[in-house]
């Protein structure tokens, strides 16, 4: 069964799980529009998107910005932590057909410097995010706990930035995969245990996370950050809003999205042994 809005008994599921799916959000037609789009993109340069475009992507390229302001997201948003809304970074996911890359078990509020435990993560597949290509699974009921200790294992085939683990075994008994067909939508709270294994299909695995979060919300890691208002007001003032992109890599977007890769980048490598560096 999948949804187009979160009914009460959803909003339950998440509060007390930390995660809910799946609900739809694109056609399969609209999702390979949007995934036309990126490839398009990744034609022209040689390359499947990588570096400081992998991040705050919504900040240059108008079809994410469009992305973060579908309405069925928002309203699922909405459901969670109300209707005041800013969203705080997109992030591509992209694994390789019969690719190493994986992604490692952790908890985002470990590394993000956000002080808020209503962070909601929202995952979008354009391609088929299955057990067999790689799909997210998360540990349920994590998020109600401690933030459990990680280590940094700078594995060149983990996705993460600093290939950030959890520093102690988790069973696999207890995990529920993420499955996901082209154009739905799964939603997991900042704190929740998660992580994807390898790729093992003949297709590319592709999904955009977007994660939300009420304007109440500061950044602890660095002076300044930045955060796109997609509903509702910012009565607080602790991010500076993003500009909407008017065309696909319009100078002043270009100029926003460096200075806020940077930051992006001390935030995820604060207190790291390693850095990698900002291309």
């Amino acid at each position: 069964m999948s949804y187009q809005q979160l009914d009460n008994r959803a909003v339950e599921l998440y509060k007390n799980e930390g995660f809910f799916l799946p609900v739809d959000v694109l056609s399969h037609e609209e999702a390979a529009s949007y995934r036309a789009k990126l490839e398009f993109f990744e034609s022209k340069t040689n390359q499947a998107i990588q570096g400081s475009h992998r991040s705050n992507s919504h900040l240059l390229f108008t079809w994410i910005d469009e992305l973060i302001r579908n309405p069925i997201i928002l309203d699922c948003v909405e459901a969670l932590i109300g209707t005041n809304i800013l969203c705080w970074n997109t992030l591509w996911w992209i694994k390789e057909p019969q690719s190493d890359s994986f992604v490692s078990w952790h908890q985002d509020i470990r590394y993000w410097g956000l002080d808020t435990d209503d962070l909601v993560n929202v995952w979008l597949a354009l391609s088929p995010a299955t057990i067999d290509s790689g799909c997210m699974s998360v540990l349920p009921g994590s998020h109600k706990g401690e933030i459990l200790p990680h280590t940094d294992k700078y594995d060149g085939n983990n996705l993460l930035t600093r290939g950030q683990e959890i520093d102690m075994p988790i069973d696999d008994r207890l995990t529920v995969p993420m499955e996901l067909e082209p154009g739905q939508i799964s939603l997991h709270n900042v704190r929740i245990a998660h992580g994807s294994g390898t790729n093992k299909t003949t297709d590319r695995r592709i999904g955009l996370s977007i994660q939300y979060i009420p304007p109440s919300t500061k950044q602890l890691a660095v002076e300044w950050d930045s955060a796109t208002l997609c509903r509702g007001v910012d009565n607080f003032g602790h991010f500076e809003l993003a500009p909407q992109p008017k065309v696909d890599f319009d100078q002043s977007a270009q100029n926003f999205h460096k200075r806020a890769a940077t930051a992006t980048r001390d935030i995820l490598f604060k207190g790291a042994k390693k850095i990698r560096p900002l291309i």
